[in-house]
């Protein structure tokens, strides 16, 4: 790993070029197993400033509030009631701004290093609303001034609520400054809202799961509202760690810990797997890592929030919780949510630390629980029985290998004119790339993502079907379903629900692709209460192809190379035309199929 230069697979680029795509993967999957996505040094640096702007901003911003004191006074306030409103404000106004999940390299965001605030301020650019047939004056896909104007009002409306002063109320044991007063959030609930109607990404970018469900506890007095923070932070623990209980994390632990910046030793990351580099699915070791971060979510939060009363107990399983986020956040996982894991670290301390003894148990408003367990007990219940009808952030549903995905496939100059055809603030991830390096350093970059998708369990399936689909076509180039969300709608993090049918039809209305030039596989999220997992295969001009299931088994007796052909075991498939459709061919008839949108968006919307 160079400064500036990344770690590449040492083979020759022509002859990598020459290789099938399963060779290609093969080279690069390898390649990952001791070196991860081979970034320079300089961008894990990128990412470590980041994260201190972050601190040191929103630090910065809070010591502004009357009366509180100065940065340099920052121990004699920090643990006041305000901060933590504050904080919380500053995180959402930072995270949909595009500063924080789904910012820079790791995640193919070269340059710029941000989209959202690119985009969303800027008429024309591709919108998702989440549920168009149901929900009146949300219908279309494309961004208007009103949904510029609604964007503005959550930015403004945010940073006026940051600049309030406390109500000077007394909370005993600290000091004067009091609480936020809980209309001054009406604005900013308001206008996420509304946003939030018209476009879905919006608002999973401000992670109003968390950040705007808080601003609702806002409400409450003191005592009440901090046990609501508390419990938002439960559901959050609990949900994770819910999500964890599958096949697929093991997978992910190995292919997080094969990219972490801290972890050098290449004999300790081929331990977790079989047998590098002929087997590498993941070893005991992953697996047993994986057990206990499910463990540690579910117990030592359970301490925390019903048992703690400040004593040595509640500060060893404090320290344990700061550990694990920090251990999370040295890893540096794709998508990058370094400053979700900080808004933790600083949550422990600030929750259950400082403010251990408000406790649960001494709960007085039973409407609190009115307001927050439909986010935090129905949504996440349903989010699991039914992945395709709620996105994995409101189901809690965090990174656990178990999301919904997808794989573009064009031909021609589809990828020219998918360029040319949409209004954007970046290039697509390999154009950048070829700005920054030479073209063979560009190349094999830009290969490492499908590498990584590849890594994981799903990526497994997605091989053998992208197989299924393009059988006997050699003129083809598949593109991460990331990579397309990134450069449409600008912002990506792990949602499959943003690149599936719904984006493929607003491309669609912009680009008038011909029948075969692009074609999009939807991998939908496992059920809790299944074995298999949906997937759909849709053409940008004739609609949905084919659907059926993967039984999940079949992924993890796979490698991270397609070994199937077009066989790769499919089962209780329904056809609606031929998977590779003539160029230019007469369309045929399909049905209004609902992909796998969330909540059945209508496709005529």
């Amino acid at each position: 790993m160079g400064f500036i230069e990344p770690d590449l697979p040492s083979v020759d680029a022509g002859a990598f070029r020459s290789m099938p795509r399963g060779e290609r993967l093969k080279v690069l999957t390898r390649h990952w197993v001791e070196h991860g996505f081979g970034s320079p040094s300089s961008v894990y640096l990128l990412y470590v400033a980041k994260c201190l702007l972050y601190a040191a901003g929103g630090a910065y911003v809070i010591s502004l509030t009357p009366g509180i004191g100065s940065l340099a006074d920052f121990s004699a306030w920090w643990s006041e009631p305000v901060v933590y409103q504050k904080l919380v404000v500053f995180t959402l106004l930072w995270e949909v701004t595009g500063l924080g999940c789904g910012s820079g390299p790791l995640t193919a965001r070269f340059n710029p290093p941000i989209g959202s605030v690119l985009y969303w301020l800027r008429p024309g650019t591709v919108r998702l609303p989440p549920w168009p047939a149901a929900v009146p004056l949300t219908r279309g896909d494309r961004r208007t001034g009103a949904d510029v104007l609604l964007y503005a009002g959550v930015l403004v409306s945010a940073g006026w609520l940051i600049s309030r002063p406390g109500d000077g109320t007394t909370v005993d044991g600290f000091g004067h400054v009091g609480l936020l007063d809980p209309s001054a959030a009406i604005p900013l609930i308001a206008c996420l809202a509304a946003l939030g109607l018209r476009d879905k990404t919006v608002f999973l970018a401000a992670r109003g799961e968390q950040y705007g469900l808080s601003l609702l506890v806002f409400f409450f007095p003191y005592g009440d509202m901090f046990i609501g923070f508390k419990l938002v932070m439960l559901a959050i623990w609990w949900g994770a760690a819910t999500s964890k209980l599958n096949h697929h994390f093991p997978y992910v632990v190995a292919t997080m810990m094969s990219n972490s910046p801290v972890l050098r030793s290449r004999r300790a990351k081929r331990l977790l797997y079989r047998d590098p580099p002929g087997d590498l699915r993941p070893s005991r070791v992953p697996f047993l890592l994986a057990h206990i971060g499910t463990a540690t979510e579910y117990l030592v939060p359970l301490g925390l929030v019903f048992f703690s009363d400040g004593g040595f107990w509640t500060w060893a399983a404090l320290i344990y919780m700061v550990v694990f986020h920090l251990n999370i956040l040295s890893t540096v996982p794709m998508g990058v949510p370094l400053e979700w894991n900080l808004f933790f670290v600083f949550s422990l301390f600030f929750l259950f630390g400082a403010h251990t003894d408000v406790t649960v148990w001494q709960l007085h408003s039973p409407w609190l629980l009115v307001v927050l367990l439909p986010s935090l007990l129905f949504v996440p219940v349903l989010g699991n029985l039914r992945p395709d009808l709620v996105s994995f952030l409101p189901a809690m549903r965090y990174y656990a290998g178990n999301w919904a995905t997808s794989t573009w496939i064009f031909t021609g100059d589809a990828r020219d004119r998918l360029e040319a055809g949409l209004t954007t603030a970046c290039r697509l991830p390999d154009r950048q790339l070829e700005r920054l390096y030479d073209a063979d350093t560009a190349m094999f970059m830009g290969q490492k993502s499908p590498a990584w998708r590849s890594m994981h369990s799903h990526g497994r399936a997605h091989n053998g079907l992208v197989d299924r689909v393009t059988d006997g076509q050699s003129d083809t180039v598949t593109v991460d379903g990331e990579l397309i969300a990134g450069f449409a709608i600008g912002w990506n993090f792990g949602e499959g629900h943003f690149h599936g049918a719904q984006l493929l039809r607003a491309v669609q209305a912009r680009c008038g692709f011909a029948p075969g030039e692009v074609r999009v596989i939807v991998l939908e999220g496992q059920p809790i209460h299944r074995r298999t997992q949906a997937y759909e295969v849709h053409d940008a001009a004739l609609g949905l192809l084919e659907k059926g299931q993967v039984k999940v088994r079949d992924m993890l007796d796979r490698q991270p190379w397609p070994t199937d052909g077009p066989h790769y075991p499919v089962y209780d498939v329904e056809s609606f035309g031929p998977l590779r459709p003539t160029p230019g061919g007469p369309p045929h008839p399909v049905p209004r199929a609902s992909g796998t949108g969330e909540l059945s968006a209508d496709p005529a919307s």
